[in-house]
C-alpha cells in the first residue's frame, strides 16, 4: 500500500476513533495506524506491531520505535520540501537477503601478531648508492622518546647473494625493564650516508651531504601476554617515503623493502608485566581550575596540569590534556593512573575519541575511551566511524577492545557493517597498515552473514567494473574521449544477472544502467555520471559520480566535518539548510559521490548572462526567479539561499576550503547553495606560480550579495545574513576529528590552521566582529570574481561579449537620455577640492547648466573617471575627432596640488572643446548626473531606524558592541553613509567620544565593532549617560544626522549581556 504522508493533525484525529485501547509510542505507530484505518474497519483483529513503514525508492524501513524527524530520508524531504513517500507492508513482505541465518557469537583469537625486532643484520634487495649505514635504537611510549634514540656504529655493505649490512653489536638502553611501560615500542631507524663520489646516486645533483632516512620499523616489547619479546627476529622496514607511527604492526612485502634481523636478549626466565596493579586510594579535592586551550602543551603546562588534576574533574573534557601531561607511565605509576580514568566523570563519545589518539597507548586509557563511546548511537557512530577506523593504527595489539566493538556494533546494524567494510577495504591497501586491518576485515566478512557478504563482493565486482571503465575514459584523449559503448555494455551484463547496492548506501539498489543518460563531466579527473535504474519501481532514478585518480578521503573527511557542523547547530536550534550528500572511497585514488538533483554549477549559471556573467549582480537571482514564479516560492528560495550560503561561509573558512572557482560551488532550485570537490583544504590554496588563487577569506560575491538583500541596496537580510555566520562560528568550538583522519598529507601546521580559525581564546562578541571583517572583506574581493571569470573563459569554447553588455560606466552603473534629464548648454570645471576617502586625493567640481534651469547644478568626478569617459567615447564613436585628453603620467617630483590645478585647465579646455552631438548622446550624460550642493541642517528631518546594541561590563572596563543598524531615512531621500558616534555623558571635554567605521551607501548598515570604555567602576557607570548618534558622512556638507538614543546606563544590570533593539529618535545632538 501506498501512503504519502499527511498532516499529523489528521493523525490525531482519526488513530483515537479508530483504536482507542492501543497505545501508540511514536510517530511512525500513529501513521501506521493511520494507513490501517483506511483498509480496515476493526483493529482490534489487527497487530500493529507487525506492520512497517517502507521508503519509496529505497530499500529501508522506518524504525517504529524512533521519532519521524531523526529519519534521514524524512530529514531530505523536509529540507527540500518534497511529499515524504512511505509503503505499508506486512513484515512477511520485507526483504530478507541480508539478515543472518545463523546466531553468531565470535571469539577472536590472535595467537602470533606480526611483531618487529631489534638488530644483528640487515638485508637490501639491490645496491644502493651509499657509504655508509646505521642505525638510530629507541623506546617509545605515546609517540615520545623515553630517552635520548641510541646510535649504532656506522658499517658499509657486503655481497653474498644478496646485499648486506652486519653489525654484530649490543645496545644498551639506559632504563630498567621494571620501569618500561607495558606498550613500550622498540623503533629501529635505518639511514644511510650518501657516496659523493657515486655517479649513479639520484641525489648527486642536489649535493646531499646530510644522513637520509632510509627506512623504519617498530615492534612492542612485551607482546600480548605482557611477556618481554626475546630471541631472534626478522622484520621488514617501512620506506621512508611511508608515514609510520610508533604502533604499527608490519607491512606487505614489497620490492623495495629492506628486512633486518635482530637479536633481543634478555634474562634466561621471561619478564612478564604484572597484571591488575592495584590502585592506591586517593584523596580528591573537588574544585575548578580553566585550562587554557592549546594545541601543544608546554612542559611547564604539562606539570601545572598533573599537579592540580583534581581540581579539573569539573572541567571532564580536560582529561585527554591531563593524561597527556603524566610525568611516567611506568607500573608504579599505573595505580593512580587507571584510579584517576576510573574515578572521572564520563566523557562524551566525541571527547573521548581523542584518547584513542597515537599519544595514548595505554591499554587502560583506550578501552575506557571504547566503553564512553559505547553510548553513541547508531547514527552517531556513522558519523565517527572513519576516525574509529583509522584508531586501529595505534593499537599495540590486534585484539582489543576497539576492534571487538566495531565488530559488535556491525553485527546489529547493516548500515554500520557496509561502511566498515568499505573503510577497512580502503585502509588494507595501505602500504605501512595494510596487514594490520587484513585480519579486521577477515573477521567482519565472517561475522556479518552470508546474504550480507554476497551483497559486499557484488559492490567489489561493481566498483572494479566502473574503475576500469572510468580510467580508460580519464586516459583517453579529449578529441576521442566518451563513455565507451563496450564498457558499459559489461557493466549492463552484470546488472543482468542481478540488482545491485550502491557502496555509497545499502539501501539504495540499481537493476540496470541508463545508457542513453550516462556522460562525463569535464574537468581534470574527467568523472563518469552514471544513470542507474532504481530496483524498486515506485522510486526515482539513481544518479552518481564515479571518479579515478584522486584521493576522495580527503572530500569524505571535509564531508562528514561538514555534517557535523550541521548536527552541532540543528542540536542548538539552528538550521542553516545544508545540503549533505554522500562520498564513499572505494579504493586506491577512487570512489563514489552522490549526484544533488535539480542543481546546477554558478558558471552554468552565470554564462547564461554572457561569459562576464560573473561580474553581474543579477544572474543568482533571475535563475532562482526562472525555477520559483509565485513570489511566495522566490521568497522561501531567497531564505534557503540565505541560511545556506551562511553554513557555507563558515563551514568553508573553518576547514580551509580553497579551489573555490564558479564550478565547485552549486545552487539548486530551491535556493540552497552547497560547495563540492574538496581537494584543496586547511588553507593549502591553489597557486598560479607563486600567487594564491584564493585570495578571500571565502566566496562571497555581489550576486549573491543581491539575493540576500532582495536587490542592489543592502537590506535588514543582510544583517540576518551576518548574524546568522556569527551565531554559526560562535557554536562551532573544536575538532579532535582531524587528528585522526588517516590522511597522510595532514601536518601539525594543518591543525593548526583549524585551531587558529577556531579562534578559541575569544568571547562570543570578540568572535562576531572578527567574523563580520572576514565577510566585509570576501564581500569586497575582486579576485573572487575575476577568478570565475577566468575559469569561465578556460571553459567555454568560444570568445567576445555578449549582446546584452551595455556601455556603461563603472562609476555610474546606469544611463541617461537627453529626453529624461534635458540638454546639457554648458560645461565647464569649476573648482577642485581634496578629498580623504577613501584615501587622500582630488575631485574636480563640475559646473553643468542645461536648457530650462537657471541655475547650474554642481557634480563631483576624479581625474581617473574623466579618461574612463574619454576611453568609452573613443570606442563608440571611433570617426568623430576628440579632443585630446591630458596625460595621466607625471614626471619629477611635482606638488601634487600643483598637478591638480595644471589638470583642472587641462580638463576644462578637454570638455568645452568636445564634439557639440556628443554632448547629445546618452552616455554623456553619465558624467552630468545630478548632485545638488545643498547643506542640511543636522537636526532637521524626519528620524527613523533603530540600532542593535550589546552592553557588557568587565574587569573594569565597558563594551558598547554596535552590532547593526535598520531602516534609516534621510532628508534628500538618497542613500546615506551612515557611522555611530558615541559620549558617555556628562563630558564637558568630549574625552569619551568613540566612532565606528563609515558604511558606504546603505540604510541598513552592519557595524559588528566594539567601543570600549575603560577603566570604569560600576558604581561610576551608575552616574552616566550613554549617547548614541548616528550620522551620515557627507564629503561637501556638514555630516547628517540621522537619530539618536541616550541610555541611562544605572537600568543595565551589568553583571550580564544586553543585546537589544532601540528605537533611534531626535534626541538633542552632543
Amino acid at each position: 500500500m501506498f501512503l504519502p504522508l499527511v498532516s499529523f493533525v489528521s493523525v490525531l484525529l482519526v488513530i483515537p476513533l479508530c483504536s482507542p485501547c492501543f497505545i501508540v509510542s511514536s510517530p511512525v505507530e500513529l501513521l501506521i495506524m493511520q494507513a490501517l484505518c483506511w483498509v480496515h474497519d476493526d483493529l482490534s483483529q489487527v497487530d500493529i506491531s507487525s506492520y512497517v513503514l517502507k521508503v519509496c525508492g529505497r530499500d529501508e524501513v522506518l524504525q517504529n520505535k524512533y521519532s519521524l524527524g531523526s529519519h534521514e530520508y524524512v530529514q531530505g524531504c523536509r529540507k527540500w520540501e518534497t511529499e515524504i513517500q512511505l509503503q505499508l507492508l506486512a513484515h512477511t513482505a520485507i526483504r530478507r537477503d541480508l539478515a543472518r541465518t545463523v546466531s553468531w557469537h565470535f571469539i577472536m583469537r590472535f595467537e602470533k601478531i606480526p611483531e618487529q625486532v631489534q638488530m644483528c643484520n640487515l638485508s637490501l634487495s639491490s645496491s644502493c648508492s651509499y657509504e655508509k649505514y646505521y642505525l638510530m635504537c629507541s623506546l617509545m611510549h605515546n609517540g615520545r622518546n623515553l630517552f635520548k634514540p641510541i646510535q649504532s656504529k656506522k658499517v658499509g655493505t657486503y655481497k653474498s647473494f644478496f646485499y648486506h649490512i652486519k653489525w654484530d653489536e649490543l645496545i644498551n638502553f639506559p632504563i630498567s625493564v621494571a620501569l618500561l611501560p607495558l606498550e613500550t615500542m622498540l623503533t629501529l631507524s635505518l639511514y644511510g650516508i650518501l657516496n659523493q663520489n657515486a655517479n649513479n646516486s639520484p641525489d648527486t645533483n642536489r649535493q646531499r651531504k646530510g644522513p637520509e632516512l632510509l627506512g623504519k620499523v617498530t615492534m612492542p616489547l612485551f607482546d600480548f601476554r605482557r611477556v618481554l619479546s626475546r630471541g631472534t627476529k626478522l622484520l621488514s622496514l617501512c620506506t621512508s617515503h611511508q608515514t609510520l607511527p610508533p604502533a604499527v604492526g608490519g607491512k606487505k612485502k614489497s620490492q623495495t623493502e629492506r628486512i633486518i634481523l635482530c637479536n633481543l636478549l634478555s634474562e634466561s626466565a621471561p619478564a612478564v608485566w604484572p597484571c591488575g596493579a592495584r590502585a592506591r586510594r586517593l584523596h580528591v579535592r573537588r574544585g575548578s581550575h580553566s585550562l587554557r586551550p592549546s594545541l601543544r602543551l608546554t612542559r611547564v603546562d604539562r606539570q601545572l596540569l598533573w599537579d592540580h588534576r583534581h581540581y579539573a574533574r569539573s572541567l571532564e573534557h580536560s582529561l585527554p590534556k591531563i593524561l597527556a601531561s603524566v610525568p611516567s607511565w611506568d607500573w608504579g605509576s599505573m595505580g593512580e593512573i587507571h584510579a584517576l580514568l576510573h574515578h572521572w566523570p564520563p566523557l562524551s563519545p566525541v571527547a573521548a575519541l581523542e584518547l584513542l589518539d597515537s599519544k595514548f597507548a595505554d591499554t587502560e586509557v583506550r578501552s575506557m575511551a571504547v566503553i564512553w563511546i559505547e553510548s553513541c548511537s547508531d547514527d552517531e557512530l556513522l558519523d565517527y566511524l572513519p576516525q574509529l577506523v583509522q584508531a586501529l593504527k595505534f593499537e599495540c595489539y590486534l585484539k582489543n577492545s576497539l576492534v571487538m566493538f566495531l565488530l559488535s556494533r556491525a553485527q546489529g546494524n547493516i548500515n554500520i557493517a557496509h561502511y566498515l567494510y568499505w573503510l577497512l577495504r580502503d585502509a588494507v591497501q595501505d602500504p605501512a597498515f595494510g596487514q594490520r586491518y587484513g585480519p579486521v576485515l577477515g573477521a567482519l566478512l565472517c561475522v556479518c552473514g552470508t546474504g550480507l557478504r554476497a551483497s559486499l563482493e557484488k559492490q567489489t565486482q561493481l566498483v572494479q567494473l566502473l574503475g576500469g571503465l572510468a580510467e580508460k575514459v580519464r586516459q583517453a584523449s579529449s578529441s576521442s574521449r566518451q563513455v565507451g559503448t563496450s564498457g558499459l555494455e559489461r557493466v549492463q551484463s552484470f546488472f543482468q544477472r542481478n540488482t545491485c547496492r550502491l557502496p555509497l548506501s545499502p539501501s539504495l539498489v540499481a537493476k540496470e544502467l541508463n545508457i542513453k543518460a550516462c556522460s562525463f563531466f569535464n574537468s581534470n579527473a574527467v568523472p563518469m555520471k552514471l544513470a542507474l535504474v532504481n530496483a524498486d519501481p515506485l522510486g526515482e532514478e539513481l544518479s552518481v559520480m564515479f571518479k579515478v585518480g584522486e584521493d576522495l578521503r580527503q572530500d569524505m573527511l571535509a564531508l562528514q566535518l561538514i555534517r557535523i557542523m550541521d548536527r552541532i547547530w540543528l542540536q542548538e536550534g539552528l538550521d542553516l539548510r545544508i545540503v549533505n550528500f554522500k562520498c564513499i572511497s572505494t579504493g586506491k585514488n577512487k570512489g563514489m559521490v552522490e549526484l544533488v538533483p535539480s542543481s546546477e554549477t554558478l558558471r552554468k549559471i552565470q554564462v547564461e548572462f554572457g561569459v562576464t556573467g560573473s561580474f553581474k549582480d543579477k544572474p543568482l537571482a533571475e535563475w532562482l526567479r526562472k525555477y520559483n514564479l509565485a513570489e511566495d516560492e522566490y521568497e522561501k528560495a531567497s531564505e534557503n539561499f540565505i541560511y545556506s550560503c551562511a553554513g557555507c561561509c563558515v563551514a568553508t573558512y573553518l576547514l580551509g576550503i580553497c579551489d573555490r572557482h564558479n564550478d565547485n560551488i552549486m545552487l539548486r532550485s530551491t535556493g540552497h547553495m552547497f560547495h563540492i570537490d574538496f581537494g584543496k583544504f586547511l588553507g593549502h590554496a591553489q597557486m598560479i606560480g607563486s600567487f594564491k588563487r584564493d585570495r578571500a577569506p571565502f566566496v562571497l560575491t555581489s550576486d549573491m550579495a543581491y539575493v540576500i538583500n532582495g536587490g542592489e541596496r543592502p537590506t535588514s537580510r543582510f544583517q540576518l545574513f551576518v548574524d546568522l555566520c556569527s551565531q554559526a562560528y560562535n557554536l562551532i568550538l573544536a575538532f579532535h576529528l582531524l587528528q585522526c583522519s588517516g590522511l597522510p598529507e595532514l601536518t601539525v601546521q594543518d591543525l593548526k590552521y583549524v585551531y587558529d580559525a577556531l579562534q578559541p581564546q575569544t568571547t562570543d562578541a570578540e568572535a562576531t566582529i572578527f567574523f563580520t571583517r572576514l565577510i566585509e572583506s570576501s564581500l569586497g574581493s575582486v579576485a573572487t570574481k575575476f577568478n570565475f571569470f577566468i575559469h569561465n573563459l578556460a571553459q567555454l569554447r568560444f570568445s567576445g561579449l555578449p549582446s546584452n553588455d551595455e556601455p556603461i560606466l563603472s562609476f555610474s552603473p546606469r544611463t541617461y537620455s537627453l529626453k529624461q534629464d534635458g540638454r546639457i548648454r554648458d560645461v565647464s570645471i569649476f573648482s577642485f577640492q581634496k578629498r580623504y576617502i577613501p584615501d587622500k586625493h582630488y575631485t574636480y567640481v563640475v559646473r553643468v547648466l542645461r536648457e530650462g534651469q537657471n541655475e547650474p547644478q554642481f557634480i563631483f568626478r576624479t581625474f581617473d573617471e574623466f579618461q574612463e569617459l574619454h576611453n568609452k567615447l573613443a570606442i563608440l564613436f571611433p570617426l568623430w575627432k576628440l579632443p585630446g585628453f591630458p596625460s595621466k603620467m607625471v614626471l619629477g617630483r611635482t606638488h601634487i596640488k600643483d598637478v591638480a590645478s595644471k589638470r583642472k585647465v587641462e580638463l576644462n579646455n578637454y570638455v568645452l572643446h568636445c564634439p557639440y552631438r556628443v554632448c547629445d548622446v546618452n552616455i554623456i550624460h553619465v558624467l552630468h548626473s545630478i548632485t545638488e550642493v545643498t547643506p542640511i541642517s543636522p537636526a532637521t528631518g524626519r528620524v527613523e531606524g533603530e540600532v542593535k546594541l550589546s552592553v557588557s561590563y568587565r574587569n573594569s572596563t565597558l563594551f558598547i558592541m554596535v552590532m547593526h543598524i535598520k531602516d534609516l531615512v534621510s532628508d534628500d531621500g538618497a542613500d546615506p553613509n551612515p557611522y555611530v558616534k558615541t559620549y558617555l555623558l556628562p563630558d564637558p571635554h568630549k574625552t569619551s567620544k568613540r566612532k565606528t567605521k563609515i558604511s558606504r551607501k546603505t540604510r541598513n548598515p552592519t557595524f559588528n565593532e566594539m567601543l570600549v570604555y575603560n577603566g570604569y567602576s560600576k558604581e561610576t557607570l551608575k552616574q552616566r549617560e550613554l549617547q548614541l548618534s548616528v550620522l551620515s558622512a557627507e564629503s561637501l556638507r556638514e555630516n547628517c544626522y540621522l537619530g539618536g538614543i541616550t541610555l541611562s546606563l544605572k537600568d543595565f544590570d551589568l553583571s550580564q549581556e544586553t543585546v537589544k533593539w532601540y528605537k533611534l529618535t531626535a534626541v538633542p545632538y552632543f
